[in-house]
C-alpha cells in the first residue's frame, strides 16, 4: 500500500514514531489483531492492507509496529476479510431466541467494525435492529435502522424500509408493513443476479411479506414468500432460519403447498 500518496511524509513519519514508541512495551499488539484484506478505494485503486478495526470514522490499518487511519468515506469496499466469530455467535443466539447473548456478541462486532463497507458488517448492523425488535425495544430498533441508512447510503433506504416494516409487524400494523416491502419485492422479482448487499435485503423483505400474507390468511402465498427467502434469497441466515420455521409450521397446521 502506497501510504505516501495519501498522507504527507512528515505526518507519516510522525505516526510511525508515535506508535513505535507506544508499542515498546507491547510489541506486536497491532500485528496480533490485524487481518489481511483487500481495500478498494472510490478512485478505483486496489490495495492490500492489514486491518485492525474502525474508529472515529476511519479504517485503522497496521503500519509497521503502529497504525494509521484511512477515512471510511474514501473506501468503496473491503474484500477478503472473514467475518469475526462473534457474528456467527450472534446469529446463532438470535435463532435460539437468546436475545441478550445475541446483543452482546453483535455489539462486539459493531464496536470494532461498525461502518466497514463489507457485507457481514452490514449484517451485523441490521441484526442490531432485529434484536431490538425481538426485545420489543422498537424506538431503539428504529434508531438502529436509521443508523444503518447513515452508514451505508447505497443500501440504506431499502434496508430502512425493511426495518420499519419489521417494526410495523411487531406493532401488528400489517398494512404499513406491506406498503414498506411491496416496492422492494417488485424490484427483487426483476433481479436475476442481485449484488449480495441487495440479496440480503430481499431475503428479509420476502420473510416479512410472508408474515403479512400469513396474518391475512393467504397461507399459500405466505409459504411461497417464505420459500423464496429459504431457496432464492438465502443470503440472510437469520431470515432464512425464521422463514424455514414458519414454512414448516404452515405445512403442518394447514397442509398448504406453494402456488
Amino acid at each position: 500500500m502506497n501510504l505516501s500518496r495519501c498522507f504527507p511524509s512528515r505526518q507519516l513519519l510522525f505516526v510511525f514514531a508515535v506508535f513505535v514508541f507506544g508499542n515498546l512495551f507491547n510489541p506486536g499488539a497491532n500485528r496480533a489483531n490485524a487481518q489481511q484484506a483487500t481495500l478498494v478505494t472510490k478512485d478505483g485503486k486496489t490495495q492490500s492492507v492489514k486491518i485492525i478495526g474502525v474508529s472515529g470514522g476511519n479504517l485503522q490499518v497496521q503500519v509497521g509496529a503502529g497504525k494509521i487511519g484511512i477515512p471510511l468515506a474514501s473506501i468503496a469496499q473491503v474484500n477478503n476479510l472473514p467475518a469475526p466469530p462473534d457474528l456467527a455467535a450472534a446469529q446463532a443466539a438470535f435463532e435460539a431466541k437468546d436475545f441478550q447473548k445475541a446483543f452482546t456478541a453483535d455489539k462486539a462486532v459493531l464496536d470494532k467494525y461498525k461502518g466497514l463497507p463489507i457485507d457481514w458488517a452490514q449484517q451485523a448492523a441490521t441484526l442490531l435492529g432485529d434484536i431490538y425488535v425481538a426485545k420489543k425495544n422498537l424506538d431503539l430498533a428504529e434508531s438502529a435502522y436509521r443508523e444503518f441508512e447513515r452508514l451505508y447510503p447505497n443500501a440504506g433506504p431499502a434496508q430502512l424500509a425493511v426495518g420499519l416494516a419489521r417494526i410495523a409487524v411487531a406493532r401488528n400494523d400489517f398494512t404499513t408493513a406491506k406498503q414498506r416491502v411491496d416496492p422492494i419485492l417488485a424490484e427483487a422479482l426483476k433481479e436475476k443476479n442481485p449484488p449480495r448487499s441487495l440479496a440480503l435485503i430481499y431475503s428479509q423483505a420476502f420473510f416479512i411479506s410472508g408474515q403479512v400474507k400469513e396474518n391475512g390468511g393467504d397461507f399459500s402465498g405466505a409459504l411461497e414468500d417464505y420459500l423464496r427467502t429459504v431457496a432464492v434469497f438465502w443470503q440472510d441466515r437469520v431470515a432464512v432460519a425464521a422463514a424455514q420455521e414458519r414454512a414448516d409450521a404452515l405445512r403442518k397446521a394447514h397442509a398448504v403447498t406453494a402456488p
